[in-house]
């Protein structure tokens, strides 16, 4: 038994490298291991074989893995002789079919992702109410007749500019962008809708191709992107301003609805009734507090008022500058008397003279009477300012 696991381990391992095509049933990749198993089935027969791969291999797959992917392998067999079990250590593996046309549209994803294409800073808004809307759809489709009906149904006054093209096969791509081209030179369209029912991956291919993608992106015109179904995400949808997940979708997007706007209008217009009606109503109370006060109701009493207290300050005034000058006119009178009384006038009125003897040295005193000159003087008497003067004249 040794022996013949032996031999049958040589004679496999002389086989070499090959090529395996299959479909993966079961993968198993433990957390931190360093090696996966997969299980590849025959999808024509019932026969599996185990596959052994590095887990870095398994996890850069692009896109991942899944049970009932088809692959195709490449790797070396190996029959281990302990258990008698065949297996094929893996170094690449290729997605076949399905698989490789959605590798292909996930690496086109990130490169298209990697330019920015995808930013949703880039995404331009819709038109509240669009002048005209264009569409690009198959003739007599499902997906013209739901975005029609249900834009119509919101918004009946729409209009649309229709573009017919292939939305499946070789010419579709041409065709889409010859519409596109069209519908975006022309100023009176303000939003252009792609709409296309649903169908496999290999019918939606069109709409994940690269120079439609960049095609979209390029477009000055908001463009709405109906493609298929829910679960169906071709790279337009991520190209697109407004993805849309079906095409019933995006006739409900491109107008608003009457019924709502109406009702919406309506209630604006209750909002500034109620609100203008409030404005008045405060208004009205403001300019009837303000009337009320004292100095609108009676604007001539406070100036009454005014007057008679200017009236009295005047009064106070004029008494007090009468009092002042009456007291100040005795003041001076008592003083006029007082000089009039004592100056040299009256005592000469009254029969008397005041006399000062005048010597060349100056006054010598006053004289009581003529016996005080001294023997031999003669005297001349002077008047100054109402004063007498005996000047000696020796």
């Amino acid at each position: 038994m040794r022996t013949v696991a032996r031999k049958i381990a040589d004679w496999i391992n002389r086989l070499g490298s090959i090529w395996v095509e299959g479909q993966i049933t079961q993968i198993s990749a433990r957390p931190g291991a360093a090696t996966a198993f997969l299980t590849l089935r025959d999808p024509s027969a019932d026969v599996s074989l185990t596959l052994t791969c590095s887990s870095a291999l398994l996890r850069n797959m692009e896109p991942p893995l899944t049970d009932g992917s088809r692959v195709v392998v490449h790797g070396k067999p190996t029959f281990f002789v302990g258990r008698g079990t065949l297996s094929l250590r893996v170094d690449e593996i290729r997605a076949v079919g399905i698989g490789e046309l959605l590798a292909r549209i996930e690496r086109l994803r990130q490169l298209l992702k990697a330019e920015g294409l995808f930013d949703p800073a880039r995404k331009r808004p819709l038109p509240f109410l669009p002048n005209k809307v264009g569409l690009i759809t198959g003739r007599a489709s499902a997906a013209e007749h739901d975005v029609l009906s249900n834009a119509r149904l919101r918004w009946p006054a729409v209009r649309f500019e229709i573009r017919n093209v292939a939305v499946q096969g070789s010419t579709a791509v041409p065709q889409i962008l010859e519409a596109l081209g069209e519908l975006d030179r022309m100023p009176e369209v303000d939003v252009i809708v792609l709409a296309r029912g649903g169908g496999s991956v290999e019918d939606l291919l069109p709409f994940s191709d690269e120079a439609l993608c960049r095609a979209v992106s390029a477009c000055r015109t908001p463009v709405v992107s109906a493609i298929g179904h829910e679960p169906d995400s071709p790279l337009l949808d991520h190209v697109a301003d407004v993805r849309c997940s079906t095409p019933t979708g995006a006739g409900k997007r491109v107008v608003p609805d009457v019924a709502e706007e109406t009702q919406r209008i309506h209630q604006l217009r209750d909002r500034a009734r109620r609100a203008l009606h409030g404005w008045v109503d405060r208004e009205r109370r403001l300019l009837d507090a303000l009337r009320s006060r004292p100095v609108l109701a009676d604007p001539i009493g406070p100036l009454d008022r005014r007057s008679e207290q200017v009236s009295g300050l005047r009064d106070r005034a004029r008494r007090a500058m009468t009092s002042v000058l009456t007291t100040e006119q005795h003041r001076v009178e008592g003083v006029r008397s007082r000089l009039t009384t004592l100056g040299p006038a009256a005592t000469l009125a009254r029969g008397y003279a005041i006399v000062q003897l005048v010597d060349p040295d100056g006054v010598d005193g006053v004289l009581r009477s003529v016996d005080e000159a001294p023997p031999g003087t003669r005297l001349r008497v002077r008047v100054v300012d109402g004063a007498v003067y005996a000047v000696t004249d020796e």
